[in-house]
């Protein structure tokens, strides 16, 4: 359970089974369901790992993995599409509550996704308004594809330096901590990039506890930047995801295969160690944050609010992370 979850049976609920939720609910008359829990950097201390400007931000990797924890919860294994609308910052103290929303299923059995959060009041007073921060929708899982029998690393690919990845980074804005440094090795074949991530050791140890944790593919998407495209000057996160299926949980380290997907975005392609597929992601568009955006959010960080970011729309390339 999580941290802190309790019994959560006593109020009539029943526990979420992961580790960013506390406790799952059906409402009545419907098929809908809501889940629930309560994160902070005391209680998820690898979170603090991810930082942009400044300020702790949960990773858009860690939504991703919310989104399919509730479709799983439903007989929905396929994210058809979320959308990042807000991010979400951890203050330095205290906590904020999170909530994911499940609609009911239509004709074609699909159903809505929405994450929203506020912030904690240990008193137990409702004053703060619900932050939006994704939104999408969820539908049956695909066939599992087959094994990636394909040799590694593939043919005619050249290595790629990734030792100064995560300082070149930080000089874009995202600081990443021991947790989110995975990335630990990369190739570059044309316009694909192929690499290899892995979770350090007191993360892997809870990595069962996930669908896909959230560190994991966070690093995975870290080899966005080693694509041959146009630099900018600002931080590019993910913000738009189409058609994630997850096909294997747990696992601690991947291999990954990234490459345009035509429409401005990239595909991404996730294996374990012996080529049998963990997840994909068929499409993940990218938008810019400035500077002097991230500078308004720890600013507004500081006075441990929630705040919104501006997005920007700029082309695929440069730094990225979850």
């Amino acid at each position: 359970e999580p941290a802190g979850a309790g019994d959560v049976t006593a109020a009539g609920l029943r526990g979420a089974g992961h580790p960013l939720l506390g406790a799952a609910m059906e409402l009545a008359g419907s098929d809908r369901m809501v889940f629930s829990g309560r994160v902070s950097v005391a209680t998820h201390g690898w979170l603090a790992d991810h930082a942009v400007g400044g300020v702790v931000l949960v990773p858009g990797a860690a939504m991703v993995e919310l989104a399919l924890r509730a479709g799983d919860e439903v007989g929905c294994g396929r994210l058809e599409e979320l959308t990042l609308q807000a991010p979400l910052v951890l203050p330095e103290t205290g906590a904020v509550q999170l909530q994911v929303s499940v609609g009911e299923a239509d004709a074609e059995g699909r159903r809505t996704v929405e994450i929203h959060s506020r912030p904690h009041d240990p008193a137990g007073a409702v004053t703060a308004e619900w932050t939006a921060h994704a939104d999408g929708a969820l539908t049956a899982a695909d066939v599992t594809p087959d094994k990636h029998d394909a040799p590694w690393p593939p043919a005619g690919v050249t290595s790629v330096d990734v030792s100064e990845v995560y300082e070149a980074l930080a000089d874009k804005g995202l600081v990443y901590g021991q947790v989110f440094r995975g990335l630990r090795a990369a190739w570059r074949r044309g316009d694909e990039v192929f690499a290899e991530v892995a979770l350090p050791e007191e993360a892997a140890e809870t990595a069962g506890a996930f669908g896909l944790h959230p560190a994991l593919l966070d690093a995975a998407l870290h080899a966005i930047g080693l694509l041959p495209l146009a630099d900018g000057e600002g931080t590019r996160l993910p913000f738009a995801w189409s058609g994630v299926t997850l096909h294997a949980m747990g696992a601690t380290a991947l291999r990954v295969r990234i490459a345009p997907d035509g429409r401005g975005g990239v595909t991404v392609d996730l294996f374990d160690e012996t080529g049998l597929p963990v997840a994909g992601v068929e499409s993940l568009g990218l938008r810019e944050v400035s500077r002097e955006q991230l500078a308004a959010a720890a600013s507004a960080a500081g006075d441990e609010s929630l705040f919104r970011v501006e997005w920007v729309s700029a082309a695929v390339g440069g730094g990225s992370g979850g």
